[in-house]
């Protein structure tokens, strides 16, 4: 039977009646008899529970909302994490996405706790990009300088969530949800999410919006890329075997100049939703276009890759560097990056430390089991494909790769149902009534209870009249 979508209110409403020991029996009077486990790839992926991965990891790694950007920066490089969870007081804050994520105290039960959302390096781009649009002139004689960091990094972290995509929304996945159902949710382009190891609430759906718990940790695409490497043998050839080619490889990749100005690649990045792009042996766009941001990505198929340029790199830089280095071009940048972690910063430093650097690549004909193997081995989450002569052709993502192991294992079950495609809309007011969010969940699968929310406006309080809420 398919579950009902619940409302947030309602979800909260059940958290609280789990906290109690309640527990609703649908069929009074009867015992579910144990399911048998399931051989083959499926019973691997199903079997196995997204709280084992969450387990080995350490704990999370958050910031205050009142945090600076140059703290979270800070803290991001201090951390070597991609992104950091955003802390509030509760009853304050409506979460990313309209989730409310809680954090309760283990001995009393008392909500301290409320995470707002992700921030992570593509939300801080995207900031500093805003800079560069409101004074284009500037920026098109001394792009560095018309950037003023100073400023731009002093804002509040809380006023930053939610300008790349994907922090539209604060993903949480509950504890036993499978790793299959877990790479449902990552196969769609989400890299992160929350799981609590403890939960009152029960398995609703994979990805919930509503959840309290004494702790959480955050599992990301990697930790089940090496859930995969580690369990190869149990997987089999069957899927790890294919190629690289018959993952879908051959469209557009968007890539910059290796004489791209940091600060132009910046802007572009956010604006096309990328937080890595290849940087290729080719001539920049002209400086009479300079101010068309996405001109500064080419596609980058046919031309000699030489390095890649991503958001990582960007929480890499000591942001007291950061301001002086945005003008140079990105594969100066690499280098400056490279010697920094090194530790070397002397000016005849050795130039050749970063050339040493292998470049992660596949060919079409590697296997997905080496794309795997590529990717954790390097801590990369994706792979530029080259042909022979070391031309782009394509590139594979982690995204690519776990929807297509998930798919394999979905032909064989013949344990999931369909659920209904439903649309739900759902207006949340702030307390003050003074802005509203409108968001709606739309299912991704009709095999998987998997759903999305997004944050389609904030509107302000003269606009909800329209709306017939005041």
């Amino acid at each position: 039977m398919a579950q009902q979508l619940r409302t947030p209110a309602a979800e909260e409403a059940l958290l609280r009646g789990h906290a109690a020991g309640k527990k609703d029996n649908p069929f009074p009077g009867k015992t579910k008899a144990p399911k048998p486990p399931r051989a083959g790839l499926c019973g691997v992926l199903r079997e196995r529970k997204v709280v084992e991965l969450a387990r080995a990891k350490r704990r999370l790694v958050e910031v205050p909302y009142t945090a600076t950007l140059a703290h979270t920066a800070n803290a991001l490089l201090a951390a070597r994490v991609s992104a950091v969870a955003v802390a509030a007081p509760p009853g304050h804050w409506i979460g990313a996405g309209g989730s409310m994520i809680l954090e309760s105290d283990p001995a009393t039960g008392a909500v301290r706790k409320h995470y707002i959302g992700m921030v992570n390096m593509l939300d801080i781009l995207a900031h500093i990009a805003e800079a560069g649009d409101d004074n284009d002139a500037a920026a098109d004689a001394a792009p560095s300088e018309a950037v003023d960091l100073d400023r731009r990094m002093a804002v509040p972290v809380s006023s930053v969530i939610g300008h790349s995509l994907e922090g539209l929304t604060l993903w949480t996945l509950h504890p036993n949800t499978s790793v299959l159902d877990c790479m449902e949710t990552f196969s769609k382009g989400v890299h992160r999410a929350l799981v609590p190891l403890e939960s009152a609430a029960e398995n609703v759906v994979a990805a919930e919006l509503v959840e309290a718990a004494p702790g959480y940790r955050m599992v990301t695409q990697m930790d089940v890329a090496r859930f995969l490497r580690a369990r190869a043998a149990e997987l089999g050839d069957a899927i790890l075997s294919r190629s690289v080619r018959g993952v879908g490889v051959g469209g557009a990749v968007l890539a910059v100049a290796s004489g791209t100005k940091v600060i132009e690649a910046v802007r572009a990045m956010p604006a096309a939703s990328l937080a890595a792009v290849p940087v290729v042996d080719a001539a920049p766009a002209d400086d009479a276009d300079a101010r068309r941001i996405l001109l500064q990505l080419q596609d980058g198929r046919g031309k000699r890759v030489v390095e890649t340029f991503s958001a990582t790199d960007l929480r890499d830089c000591p942001v007291a560097e950061l301001q002086a280095w945005l003008g140079v071009a990105v594969a100066e940048f690499k280098k400056k990056v490279a010697m920094y972690r090194a530790g070397v910063l002397a000016a005849d430093a050795d130039e050749d430390e970063e050339r040493r650097r292998e470049m992660v690549t596949c060919s079409p004909e590697s296997t997905l089991g080496e794309a795997i193997e590529k990717a954790v081995a390097h801590h990369v989450h994706r792979l530029w494909v080259v042909d022979e002569e070391g031309l782009l052709a394509g590139v594979v993502s982690l995204t690519d790769v776990l929807r297509v192991v998930r798919e394999a294992p979905i032909g064989e079950d013949r344990g999931v149902h369909d659920i209904p495609r439903l649309t739900t809309f759902f207006f949340f007011c702030r307390k003050d009534k003074k802005s509203m969010y409108l968001h709606c969940k739309l299912p991704w699968s009709a095999q998987c209870g998997c759903f999305r929310v997004v944050n389609f406006a904030l509107f302000p309080s003269t606009s909800m009249d329209r709306f017939g809420l005041v």
